[in-house]
């Protein structure tokens, strides 16, 4: 199938800003196989639209997004991806492409948590002041295990290298530990009482992974390993070796928009982020992690419960940690992730009648998520 060239606006003026090197201009990613004209002909009434999740993906590359692969299961499945790999080269997308997963990642720090108080390692209403003796100063009220999984603890932002990708950049080779984002956190003392206010932040899951390795005596990257990716299957969902910049394996390179040029942002070191947001994966494991979740296989009832159970405070949007949304009259719950140059949604029906998992590479990924949504996920809930 020949290839289609890149779209004006990228050819005209887009440079690389880490090589000053030139867009190629000349090749495109070409359509996926599950979007021709027979493919979309013969899909099933009673599965995805199909149509609408062609249209999604049409175009790409485009000033939104450089890639885009989408899965979608339940009653009727479908997959697709478009865009480029590299925008110097143009080579075609890779649907089984890794990328940088974001704060889906708090889908497995949650999982974990959960578990080890199903074995009765830790109880939902124990304390951090219990678990992490010292961590916290006589200013904090105690603050629960629960709290932390539904984001009511009261902790404030820890330390970070930026609040937005334009000012992250120039640091993103820099490390910050874990420790001295909490730190941080814990000299700005309570931001509310616990179980005041519902606040969603990285803090949460980085505490509850320190409480993880505290109690396990293990790293939290092992525990992931042994009690979620492995039993999963998910063979290529990783963390990076702590500060290491690349992502390994077959990947799609992220790009975003700063100073009105196109940026490569695919290296950077995200050990800041650690079990609130730093795993690597694939559209197909993180499909077996949202299956496997919703039927009890990583989670056992009645602890499954937690990560859908918003709490009752004034504002609460979010359990543990997905969130509920209304679409086409069914309840949707979703986590999104996003990080420089890579947007991940995990979404579906309670009974998995419907699934979407998308990674898409958004030219403003921390921006306008629900734009990026609404483009890539709702079509697989039009019926």
């Amino acid at each position: 199938m020949p290839v289609r060239p890149l779209p004006a606006l990228l050819t005209s003026a887009l440079a690389l800003a880490l090589t000053a090197l030139p867009l190629a201009g000349t090749a495109s990613a070409r359509p996926a196989s599950s979007c021709s004209a027979e493919a979309i002909e013969a899909a099933s009434p009673d599965g995805p639209d199909v149509e609408a999740l062609c249209a999604a993906l049409a175009g790409l590359p485009d000033h939104d997004a450089t890639a885009a692969l989408i899965r979608v299961g339940g009653k009727g499945s479908w997959h697709g991806a478009a865009g480029v790999r590299d925008m110097r080269t143009g080579a075609r997308a890779l649907e089984d492409a890794r990328f940088r997963a974001g704060s889906t990642t708090k889908v497995v720090t949650a999982a974990i948590a959960l578990q080890l108080a199903a074995e009765g390692r830790i109880s939902l209403d124990g304390t951090v002041q219990r678990y992490l003796p010292g961590l916290l100063t006589d200013a904090f009220e105690p603050i629960t295990v629960q709290q932390l999984l539904n984001f009511t603890s009261g902790l404030q932002p820890g330390a970070s290298l930026g609040d937005t990708t334009a000012e992250m950049y120039p640091h993103r080779f820099e490390t910050l530990t874990p420790e001295e984002v909490v730190a941080a956190s814990v000299a700005k003392g309570p931001a509310s009482r616990p179980g005041e206010r519902q606040d969603y932040g990285n803090i949460h899951y980085t505490v509850l992974a320190m409480l993880i390795e505290k109690v396990t005596g293990d790293s939290y990257a092992h525990q992931a390993a042994v009690r979620i990716f492995r039993p999963l299957g998910m063979r290529h969902t990783s963390f990076p070796d702590g500060p290491d910049p690349r992502v390994h394996g077959p990947h799609n390179r992220g790009y975003e928009w700063l100073d009105g040029k196109l940026v490569d942002v695919t290296d950077w070191n995200m050990s800041d982020r650690w079990a609130a947001g730093d795993m690597i994966s694939t559209t197909a494991d993180l499909e077996r992690l949202l299956t496997g979740v919703f039927r009890g296989r990583v989670v056992p009832e009645p602890q499954l419960t937690e990560m859908f159970a918003v709490p009752d405070v004034p504002g609460a949007t979010m359990g543990a940690p997905f969130s509920p949304f209304k679409l086409n009259g069914r309840t949707v719950w979703a986590k999104t992730g996003s990080r420089p140059g890579y947007h991940t949604v995990l979404a579906a029906t309670r009974d998995l009648s419907r699934t979407v998992v998308y990674s898409v590479n958004s030219t403003d990924a921390r921006g306008d998520g629900e734009a990026i949504a609404r483009r890539f996920a709702f079509p697989a809930f039009n019926r």
